[in-house]
């Protein structure tokens, strides 16, 4: 994985112009909040709703959270949503219908120049390209290493669903969506989303059970469309005790293996090696992670 990136298990959406959303976000325990500017917001409105940006950046963020706003297409709407978009508060941009790698460098290109523009450090805004097009399916791995402030990739369910022609279930979607996921590894990305749609939360049991689904496929965050999902969603992409528990044993009896002078070992009846003693590293350091994004948000809210 990239260095540095940031910790996004829940990434909450919030209509930009729907005050009464904007002002509870906050309070809501998500890792980040994505800003909408693209679906929720209809075409009458987009250019009052990319006013707001900056002034809802700053009150979304107020428990801990980052925040991105997630963009428009074509490139015209872009082009002004991120000239509203770039700024202090916010900390990423979700990149809608994301066509290509050339696509990617051309919104870098101009939001490298907004951040010179105001004072900021060229890469403080990441991006999350979004697959939601046949096209873009082919073209990931090339989307995946394109530009050095992209974070994460996922594929709009829905959208991607509509675009070909079938529904947006489990069934359909579950191939795309570990094609993507490793596409979004083989560049060093986070990989966003559920194994199934996000639309579907009124039963929480259910829900709760495919995001722990979701997680065991490789997803790491996903995107939440009620504030309901958001503590589910935090739970199950975090590791749980028994599994850090299990991760440290793993190190300490890796370190003694070596010290005898030993490649590999037995814990529990199975047989330990280098790709088991990394997932367990990689465990440990996605815990501390998580554990100091939470320690954040306490500081913000304590």
């Amino acid at each position: 994985m990239k260095s540095g990136l940031p910790v996004w298990r829940s990434l909450l959406y919030v209509p930009v112009n729907v005050e009464k959303y904007v002002e509870k976000a906050h309070t809501r325990g998500a890792d980040c909040i994505q800003v909408d500017l693209e679906d929720s917001v209809p075409p009458a409105e987009k250019d009052r709703a990319r006013t707001l940006v900056p002034g809802v950046a700053a009150k979304v963020r107020r428990g801990g959270a980052d925040v991105v706003v997630r963009i428009n297409r074509p490139l015209s709407l872009a082009v002004r949503d991120l000239e509203c978009s770039v700024g202090p508060d916010v900390n990423g941009v979700a990149v809608t219908k994301t066509q290509g790698a050339d696509h990617l460098k051309l919104l870098d290109e101009l939001v490298g120049e907004l951040e010179v523009k105001r004072g900021l450090p060229v890469g403080h805004t990441r991006f999350i390209a979004m697959i939601e097009t046949p096209a873009a399916f082919f073209r990931m791995a090339q989307i995946a290493g394109a530009v050095e402030r992209l974070a994460a990739m996922n594929i709009g369910g829905e959208d991607f669903a509509l675009e070909n022609g079938m529904a947006p279930a489990e069934e359909t979607l579950q191939m795309p969506k570990q094609q993507m996921i490793f596409a979004a590894r083989s560049g060093g990305l986070m990989p966003l989303g559920f194994i199934a749609s996000v639309a579907g939360f009124g039963d929480w049991d259910a829900f709760r059970a495919m995001v722990r689904r979701s997680r065991l496929f490789g997803f790491m965050g996903a995107g939440c469309i009620h504030p309901g999902q958001v503590p589910i969603v935090n739970e199950e992409y975090t590791p749980a005790p028994e599994e850090v528990a299990y991760a440290r044993r793993v190190v300490e009896e890796n370190a003694r293996a070596e010290a005898g002078g030993r490649g590999s070992f037995a814990l529990d009846g199975k047989m330990i090696d280098v790709p088991v003693v990394a997932r367990a590293e990689h465990l440990l350091a996605r815990h501390a992670a998580i554990a100091a994004r939470e320690a954040a948000k306490r500081a913000c809210t304590g």
